[in-house]
This record gives C-alpha cells, sequence and structure tokens, in this order.
C-alpha cells in the first residue's frame, strides 16, 4: 500500500478564513483537472500543464483534493517528478512530439494556409525544444 503523498503544508484554519478566494482557486482546480483528462485524450490540449495548474490551486483551496491528485496512479507521478526535480519522463516527452506533429500534418491534410502552418511549426518547436532540454526523472 502507497504511502499518501501531499507537496504543500496548508492551514485549514486559515484556507477556512478566506471562503470566497478558496472558491475561486477551488474552481481554477476543477477548470484546470477536467482540461488536464480532456488533453489526455485530444491532442490539442497539454495535459502536464494543466494537471500541474490544478495541484498548484487545490493545495490553496482542498487538501483532499489536492492529496488525491497526487496520488493518483496515472497523473500524481507526472506532478511529483515535475515539482521534485523539473523532470519530465522520456514516455511524456515522445507522446507530446507524436501528438504535436499530429496537429501539423492535420492542419497540412485540411489545407491550413501556409503561415498558420508555420505559426504552428515555431510554437510547438519551441514547446519541444523546452520538453526535450528538461530533465528525465530519477528512477
Amino acid at each position: 500500500m502507497s504511502k499518501n503523498v501531499s507537496l504543500y503544508k496548508t492551514n485549514r484554519q486559515e484556507m477556512s478564513r478566506y471562503a470566497p478566494k478558496r472558491l475561486l482557486w477551488l474552481s481554477l482546480g476543477v477548470i484546470c483537472l477536467l482540461l488536464g483528462f480532456i488533453g489526455a485524450f485530444l491532442p490539442l490540449l497539454p495535459t502536464t500543464v494543466f494537471l500541474l495548474i490544478a495541484a498548484f490551486a487545490f493545495a490553496k483551496s482542498s487538501p483532499r483534493l489536492h492529496d488525491w491528485l497526487l496520488n493518483h496512479p496515472q497523473f500524481g507521478t507526472i506532478i511529483k517528478d515535475w515539482h521534485r526535480h523539473g523532470a519530465i519522463s522520456k514516455k511524456a516527452k515522445y507522446l507530446s512530439a507524436v501528438s504535436m506533429s499530429l496537429i501539423v500534418i492535420l492542419s497540412a491534410a485540411l489545407g491550413f494556409p501556409l503561415w498558420i502552418i508555420a505559426v504552428q511549426i515555431l510554437a510547438l518547436g519551441a514547446v519541444s525544444l523546452f520538453l526535450w532540454t528538461r530533465p528525465l526523472p530519477p528512477k
């Protein structure tokens, strides 16, 4: 049985004092979690970025949801690797490279103007460069 992990220390009494602010953070966390989940199946949306934002927002609003996300079998490892080491797994790098390539190919196949494809290549190339220069998580 795995031990539950929490990356952020939260003060429950302080959180209840700021209920409206907490509700905003909670809403942001839920929205980003949904976008991250959709991004796991749709190559247009980046899963990891939305999960990182959701974890941050949940740390400020809901210790229970934050701990649940960090201990999630699929998503927790991504968040913990990034938080602890600034690392991205090789699998995530390959999946992102494939999905970004598919987006450019799809755009070309649908007949998008050349300037749009060029902008996509530049933007996605910058994202790829960032991803591939991040370290791998330790074994």
